[in-house]
């Protein structure tokens, strides 16, 4: 069996060290990437599975989304496996909660949850009869009692808009997908898209024939609505799409590549995520990268901060995000 010296010569610390991050020293003030590294090399020598007390016990894990919702976009199953990872890290004993099972499924006693995924107002109140303790990823359906942790996507349009218009672009489209309400059971618009229409008629470049939307954010509404783009739209296409996530981009650069339509040179597609398959389509796209890591990790820390140092003052956090330029766009 590992030893705490094992691990101290495997990490490159000292035993001191090791023994208090090991043992939950809240007085050890080290970075986060030094605990992180001394669990993953724990975790490897199964060393963490034997003797290492749990820091927080009864953590639900509210995964709010179908199966076909995870397989259309790849964002939410890497957010999923990424607060999986860092649960380990981090001393979280974390319990799954599906959306397919309900929101009754959920015991009383969870000493506080993380949630990705739409809540109706029905589903928010009874988990404000559970606990207080509560954080969400990608959204904030309940600021008033829950933290929250999200991508600013506000800053991301208006920040797209602002590098097309600097390319010269002025005749500017967007495909999107819908939000789904589930309070009504009825598509409402996307924040993408409210913003983009405040921004670019604020710009006195909104054109509402430009603009192509539909629920689902997979490769297949995608090709579907940029197939429709060129049958209404014919020789009249923008000289630049804002796609509202990658998958859907995948599926527009598709439609395009079958039309025989130039990208970048007649049509640039710029895009939001940055998942791994955006580097090897034709052209590579140009996208936002949205650190998911980041995200989760700042997720686990806001619930630590509340179970653990009981912190009352509610959090909502937006995050940053790079854009990495690709042949998509010129």
């Amino acid at each position: 069996m590992a030893t705490i010296k094992d691990i101290a010569e495997k990490a490159g610390y000292s035993i001191s060290t090791v023994s208090r991050v090991l043992n939950n020293d809240q007085s050890l003030s080290v970075p986060d990437e030094t605990r992180e590294k001394i669990y993953e090399v724990a975790e490897k020598l199964n060393y963490r599975k034997k003797t290492v007390r749990l820091l927080v016990k009864n953590i639900a894990f509210l995964y709010w989304l179908s199966d076909i919702e995870e397989l259309e976009d790849v964002y939410f199953k890497t957010m999923r496996i990424e607060i999986e990872k860092l649960a380990r890290l981090y001393n979280i004993e974390l319990i799954t909660y599906k959306i397919s099972n309900g929101i009754h499924q959920i015991p009383d006693n969870i000493e506080g949850f993380i949630a990705v995924g739409t809540f109706s107002d029905e589903e928010l109140a009874h988990l404000r009869g559970i606990t207080s303790n509560g954080v969400f990823i990608d959204s904030s359906p309940d600021p008033n009692h829950y933290d929250s942790v999200r991508p600013d996507l506000t800053q991301i349009t208006r920040k797209t808009v602002d590098f097309l218009t600097e390319k010269g672009h002025e005749e500017i489209g967007l495909i999107g997908g819908t939000f789904h309400n589930p309070n009504t059971e009825e598509d409402e618009m996307d924040l993408r898209e409210l913003v983009f229409r405040s921004y670019m008629e604020e710009k006195g470049l909104l054109k509402e024939a430009y603009i192509f939307s539909h629920r689902g954010f997979s490769v297949e509404n995608g090709y579907y609505l940029m197939k429709k783009a060129i049958k209404e739209l014919g020789g009249q296409l923008p000289t630049a799409f804002f796609v509202a996530a990658d998958p859907i981009a995948v599926g527009c650069l598709q439609a395009l590549n079958e039309e025989g339509i130039a990208i970048p040179n007649r049509v640039s597609i710029i895009s939001i995520n940055n998942i791994s398959v955006t580097k090897y389509v034709s052209p590579p796209l140009t996208t936002f990268h949205i650190d998911i890591r980041e995200l989760c990790k700042n997720a686990i820390e806001l619930l630590l901060e509340q179970v653990v140092e009981k912190r009352k003052l509610i959090k909502t956090l937006y995050l940053g995000s790079e854009l990495v330029i690709r042949k998509s766009t010129n």
